[in-house]
């Protein structure tokens, strides 16, 4: 064999062994495969309704105005006190109805549903209402716990269900407070929160335009939408280079051009992507995904998170323009690379809510 063709021999095998390696989990597969089928749906499932009762650990959040607030998750909290921290309750009830109302079959014996019947009552909602209107807290977590529950609002709003009907009066008057909150507080916003967690502002925008669009709220729907353009309209060339910070769970690039698709006319939509993001409408665009190297790291797990917003937010670009479908490759490596990880059994600092963002990347591909 001459010199030549033994390097040949040599690179071939090379990447024959490169395509062999590696964790199943992060193989490359077709967009096609990506579905939420009946032993994914299992999984995700299982990891809300493993903690929703689970009063501690808690992370509570909230400001102390004297000894007498010093009272226990649920008491404080008696419809939201699982899963580690309100805002992860909040959107692991979400998770919960979205998933019963597709496979209804996931809570046969009814345990599930008679949880909720007895934590969503207005008698507790009314508690949790208190502690909203408490001086001390008035701005508790805002605007990102909000959105969620907007969110699930939003689920129970569309379900033909008599328990669901009943849960959505219950949520209504804090649903409200926190509407009206919200719309007070965007015109002293003068500037966006670009943040990779949890007060990132323009991921609490888009999922309450969801909600507001979805239940017909006009004048919320305007004030999220006059907003969202006046906080990130003039914004240009942000740097991927620059993300993920070490433990972010949202991209501040990829967020806020997912809001814009939400808010401008979609010309006016592809002008300002190009202006704001250029790079993804370069076929050959190419974005890692988060390595996590400790999962019983709360705040290092973040970064599964990430993959899936990152997926749910590359979802929803890729179907503004024929230019940008290739984006969808990317998507699916991000879901790919940590949805292998997903599991009521693992570390409690990362079971308590990313099954949530791997469903909310999931309806991101199906819309």
């Amino acid at each position: 064999m001459n010199k030549l063709c033994l390097n040949i021999f040599i690179v071939v095998a090379l990447l024959l062994a490169g395509c062999k390696s590696g964790d199943k989990t992060n193989e490359k597969i077709s967009v096609e495969e990506i579905k939420l089928d009946e032993n994914l749906s299992k999984i995700i499932f299982s990891m809300p309704t493993h903690c929703i009762e689970v009063e501690y650990p808690n992370k509570l959040g909230q400001v102390l105005g004297s000894d007498a607030d010093l009272k226990s998750p649920k008491s404080l909290r008696p419809v939201f006190y699982g899963c580690f921290d309100w805002h992860s309750s909040v959107h692991g009830y979400w998770s919960i109805v979205k998933l019963m109302k597709q496979f209804p079959s996931l809570d046969n014996d009814g345990k599930v549903r008679a949880a909720l019947n007895q934590h969503i009552t207005p008698e507790n909602v009314a508690v949790e209402l208190a502690f909203f209107n408490d001086k001390n807290n008035l701005s508790f977590e805002r605007t990102y716990g909000w959105a969620w529950l907007f969110k699930l609002q939003e689920e129970l709003s569309t379900w033909e269900d008599a328990d669901a009907k009943r849960w959505k009066a219950s949520l209504q008057p804090l649903v409200d407070l926190l509407v009206t909150r919200y719309k007070e507080y965007l015109p002293k916003l003068v500037y966006p929160i670009r943040a990779g967690q949890h007060d990132n502002s323009a991921f609490s925008l888009s999922l309450s335009l969801d909600y507001a669009n979805t239940v017909g709220d006009d004048s919320f729907k305007q004030a999220l939408k006059e907003n969202s353009i006046r906080l990130f309209k003039d914004d240009k060339n942000c740097n991927l280079a620059y993300e993920p910070s070490g433990y972010d769970f949202l991209s501040p690039c990829l967020e806020e051009a997912y809001l814009m698709s939400k808010v401008l006319d979609k010309s006016e939509y592809i002008t300002w992507l190009k202006a704001f993001m250029p790079d993804l409408f370069n076929d050959e665009f190419k974005l890692e995904p988060a390595i996590v190297k400790d999962r019983s790291d709360g705040k290092l797990v973040h970064l599964d998170g990430l993959n899936y917003s990152r997926a749910a937010c590359l979802f929803g670009i890729s179907k503004m323009d024929p230019a940008l479908e290739h984006l969808k490759k990317d998507a699916v490596d991000h879901f790919n690379f940590s949805i292998g990880n997903l599991s009521a059994k693992d570390d409690y600092m990362g079971s308590h809510w990313l099954g949530t963002f791997a469903l909310y990347a999931l309806g991101r591909y199906e819309m």
